[in-house]
């Protein structure tokens, strides 16, 4: 059968735009103190265990865990295990899974017919060998057949390193130095990368630690806006040229801030213009759009396309960078004939493990048409939200991508980082979401830090029946 795209329609960014905006500049709505009480409760009487563990772990690892999406409020919980479109902490509580490992987990969690395919690759083959093996090569062609503007496929670590490489690649080619990235959107956490993130021209604001020279080359520029991108094109022709523009192809934070349709097509008009090369970044939107990725929905060819945690099936060293032939020749492996090489390293990557529970996994994505069904799912879960925000007349803005689902409480991104107070109300409206995220998993539902929602194939009318309560379950809490 022939696969589909997840998104059955765009959404209107202007009118995302107009509520998000109304929503950062007003003032917040809060859950009343007593319901907060409550939820806080919960954790502290049922999820005791996860508590224990925490504070043990704080005197072995920073903060107590490995990884950003665990630090949530008001303490993180340790899981049990991931089965389909649920999670179990070691409490033995369930919870409806949303955040599904950041997104690559579409068929949701540890489904059998990839999971028993890489313990038997372990088994019969070795998790690392270090040496080529044959799963690249089935993981590369697959990639390939569905997204053909990938000519060429390289495994990496994560999508930090593949956007990291991306860059070194680019300026290899095109022998020009600098980078265009868009504000507010995240690509990994390599030194020059780490400008402006979540928050337009908020430049180093997180970028602690960073040698100011890293971004003598980082440019950027505003959101969705092709008229902003040529602006900065056009300083950089005075200063050596652009080597590439890098951008999420449904807008910076998974479609925080939503482009126009047209928009990466006009960058791609504007790349050719000035002869930077475009680059996807398609960590969450690969497989996850369809089959084609973004770039087959949108139908607009990217030079290189940055892979993430979904190559991998969810499995660890989760990354890869593919693209134009030419291009990609540039991390060919070993040095010699002269020709200039961008060095890439990575002995872990491309193990045969990673790499068969990758082609495992996009293979059942296709053949069960996963992408269109989470898709279904995103677009029945926000449709449920946005009617009980309506119910309570709420000022709150909720809005899908397909799978892909935004769930706005405060606005925090759709901050001005031009208002001097801005460093003032930040903490407030981080808080202002902390708690959101707190009652929606008190009342058993788990998202990405309490705004973003990632469905899966594994949900179905009963999740999403039980997800829409335990929303109308915090909205009856909030106060005026």
């Amino acid at each position: 059968m022939e696969a589909r795209y997840s998104i059955s329609r765009w959404p209107d960014p202007q009118q995302i735009e107009a509520k998000m905006q109304k929503l950062a500049d007003g003032p917040l709505l809060s859950i009343r103190p007593e319901a907060m009480a409550r939820y806080l409760g919960y954790f502290e009487t049922k999820c005791a265990g996860s508590k224990a563990l925490i504070e043990e772990a704080k005197n072995y690892i920073p903060g107590g865990v490995q990884h950003n999406l665990a630090f949530n409020y008001p303490f993180p919980l340790a899981m049990d295990r991931a089965e389909g479109a649920y999670l179990y902490d070691v409490d033995g509580n369930r919870y409806l899974d949303y955040l599904q490992a950041g997104g690559p987990t579409l068929l949701g969690s540890n489904y059998p017919a990839v999971t028993d395919k890489a313990l038997e690759v372990v088994r019969e083959h070795g998790a690392v060998i270090g040496l080529f093996s044959e799963y690249e090569l089935k993981l590369a062609k697959i990639i390939r057949e569905h997204m053909p503007w990938v000519e060429r496929y390289r495994c990496l670590a994560s999508g930090t390193e593949a956007d990291m490489i991306a860059l070194r690649i680019a300026r290899t080619f095109t022998g020009k130095p600098n980078i265009v990235k868009v504000g507010g959107a995240y690509h990994g956490w390599s030194d020059e990368l780490v400008y402006s993130l979540h928050i337009p021209y908020t430049q180093t604001f997180e970028s602690h630690g960073i040698p100011k020279e890293c971004f003598a080359h980082t440019r950027e520029c505003a959101p969705c806006s092709a008229e902003s991108l040529r602006q900065v094109l056009e300083a950089n022709e005075k200063d050596g040229g652009t080597a590439a523009v890098l951008l999420e192809p449904f807008g910076p934070e998974s479609g925080t801030r939503v482009p126009a349709f047209d928009y990466c097509a006009k960058v791609r008009a504007l790349c050719d213009e000035f002869g930077a090369l475009l680059i996807f970044d398609e960590v969450v939107t690969g497989f996850r759009a369809g089959p084609g990725g973004a770039q087959g929905y949108f139908n607009v060819r990217p030079d290189l396309t940055v892979f993430g945690k979904i190559v991998s099936g969810g499995f660890p060293m989760a990354g890869g960078i593919g693209g134009r032939a030419d291009v990609m020749d540039s991390i060919a492996a070993g040095v010699g004939g002269g020709a200039k090489r961008a060095y890439v390293g990575g002995t872990l990557s491309a193990n045969p493990l990673s790499c068969a529970a990758g082609y495992y996994a996009i293979k059942e994505i296709i053949e069960q048409d996963a992408a269109k069904k989470a898709g279904e799912n995103g677009d029945k879960l926000c449709a449920g939200i946005q009617a009980l925000i309506e119910r309570y007349d709420l000022p709150f803005a909720a809005w899908n991508l397909g799978s892909i689902v935004h769930f706005e409480v405060s606005g925090l991104m759709y901050l001005s980082a031009r208002d001097p107070d801005i460093f003032k109300k930040l903490p407030a409206r981080k808080r202002n979401i902390e708690e959101f995220g707190a009652a929606l998993t008190a009342n058993g539902v788990i998202t990405l830090a309490g705004s973003r929602i990632y469905t899966s194939m594994a949900d179905n009318d009963e999740t999403i029946a039980a997800t829409l309560r335990a929303f109308d379950e915090v909205f009856q809490n909030i106060g005026r």
